[in-house]
């Protein structure tokens, strides 16, 4: 398994394909979030992802808003194998050096709130809607 940690003009056709497709595989067949996946937020981000046999297995971006780093879109295809844990380790010293910031927010499913405080993010939020599923906003 190898770690990556691209900007978009970075990604190979067949990363950016792999990422694309995880998303959907989780977020619209898993999950049955409807939405605009394609927001171009992606042109200005940082796609972090652990890569093995040529498919993308967990996946998150990276961009700046308002001074502060905002994470989204995070997953894992399969679960229970510790692969977001080694995604968040692998992923936050890369999106910090990188955006030179140390303040990171986003909103994170309420069912996995748990896994986010173990990385020291601080729920900062009432428990709010997103796409149908319950949410928290969370810095560090």
């Amino acid at each position: 398994m190898i770690f990556k940690s691209k900007l978009f003009s970075e990604l190979s056709a067949r990363e950016l394909y792999e990422i694309v497709r995880a998303r959907q595989e989780i977020f619209l067949m898993e999950q049955n979030i409807i939405c605009r996946d394609f927001d171009g937020v992606d042109y200005d981000s940082m796609h972090c992802f652990l890569w093995e046999n040529d498919k993308v297995v967990a996946y998150m971006r990276a961009f700046m808003v308002d001074g502060e780093i905002h994470l989204g879109r995070f997953l894992t295809v399969r679960h229970g194998e510790g692969l977001g844990r080694r995604l968040m380790e692998l992923s936050l010293p890369v999106v910090k050096d990188k955006f030179n910031c140390e303040k990171i927010s986003f909103h994170a499913q309420k069912h996995a709130e748990g896994f986010y405080k173990k990385f020291g993010f601080k729920t900062v939020s009432d428990v709010f809607l997103e796409e149908g599923i319950e949410h928290v906003k969370m810095k560090i």
